[in-house]
């Protein structure tokens, strides 16, 4: 099968499509014929060799794809449409996935747009929701909010009734959040966000965060999360250490909490994925949620795919057309 992988760590021009044997399913496995997969910033680590794929993980990129199944498992027969999260092998013509984790893509949703859902709503879903526990009427700010996790965590918490603040670095893309129901939209290059949420909310603050940055912004969480407040790490793009104050946990009652979707268990992940599609996979449909698609590119080009990522200019996701 075709596939777009590397051999040495590097930057975009070490991925290169070549020949590969075709996965094989195990007992409960699905085998699907890849039709889109979506880049996500981890594939990124893992082609500069910062982030390697989970023990017994396919080593070609790929976090999120969509497709028909060609061999079927579980409720799932043979040239039923899906789309999943997996562990890696996503940059190919052929993927393996537990049935469990595979969500099902209707009509109203091309093979690009099921391919956007995956990663990013499930992973806005569990931070919001899951370990956030975000109630409506609750306030959040999402950092990123350009990107495929941030403009699906707009959409979740606007249906969900909550109060939202975002940051992103254009005019642009701040517009962008407000259209997809941000209520406050700050410019990271030119605004403090702590000053702007304390403000905005009396000196409340917020009560959750979804956050991509990690040690660089740790010291303004602390300032601007509410008593009783969650930060979410989703990433760590700002650095993983440094000088942190941690001198606001146990006054207001703080929780910090961090997981990937990519190493969470299976049967916690199929449970994440059969609640997602049971509550949300309708509103798809009816066109209350969408995937944002920032451009699509062949399999071919994943090169210059990673680059385009890698300049901060996609809003919304970046997706791979494999077949």
């Amino acid at each position: 099968m075709k596939a777009v992988t590397f051999d040495q760590p590097g930057d975009p021009d070490v991925l290169s499509p070549r020949e590969v044997p075709a996965p094989q399913p195990a007992d409960g496995e699905l085998l699907i014929r890849v039709r889109c997969a979506a880049l996500n910033r981890a594939d990124l680590l893992q082609r500069r060799g910062t982030y390697p794929p989970p023990a017994g993980a396919s080593s070609i990129p790929g976090l999120e794809i969509a497709g028909e199944v060609v061999e079927g498992a579980g409720k799932w027969k043979v040239g039923d449409r899906v789309m999943a999260v997996v562990t890696g092998g996503g940059y190919a013509e052929y993927c393996v996935v537990p049935a469990s984790v595979a969500m099902p893509v209707s009509e109203a949703l091309s093979n690009a747009q099921a391919a956007a859902i995956p990663e990013a709503f499930l992973t806005a879903y569990l931070n919001l929701f899951w370990l956030g526990k975000l109630q409506p009427g609750e306030s959040v700010l999402i950092h990123a909010g350009a990107s495929g996790v941030g403009t699906a965590a707009i959409q979740l918490a606007r249906q969900h009734g909550s109060r939202i603040f975002v940051t992103a670095g254009s005019p642009e893309k701040l517009e962008f959040c407000r259209e997809l129901g941000a209520d406050v939209a700050i410019n990271r290059h030119d605004d403090d966000f702590a000053d702007v949420v304390l403000a905005q909310t009396a000196g409340h603050g917020v009560d959750v965060v979804i956050d991509f940055v990690g040690a660089a912004y740790w010291n303004a969480h602390m300032r601007c999360l509410a008593v009783n407040g969650r930060l979410m790490i989703v990433g760590s793009m700002g650095g993983s250490s440094g000088q942190l104050d941690l001198g606001a946990i146990l006054p207001k009652s703080l929780t910090i909490a961090g997981t990937t979707l990519r190493r969470m268990p299976v049967d916690r992940k199929a449970a994440l994925s059969a609640e997602f599609a049971a509550t949300m996979l309708l509103l798809f449909d009816q066109d209350v949620l969408r995937p944002v698609i920032d451009s699509v590119y062949p399999l071919a080009e994943a090169a210059a795919a990673h680059r385009h990522m890698e300049s901060n200019a996609n809003t919304g996701k970046i997706i791979l057309q494999v077949g």
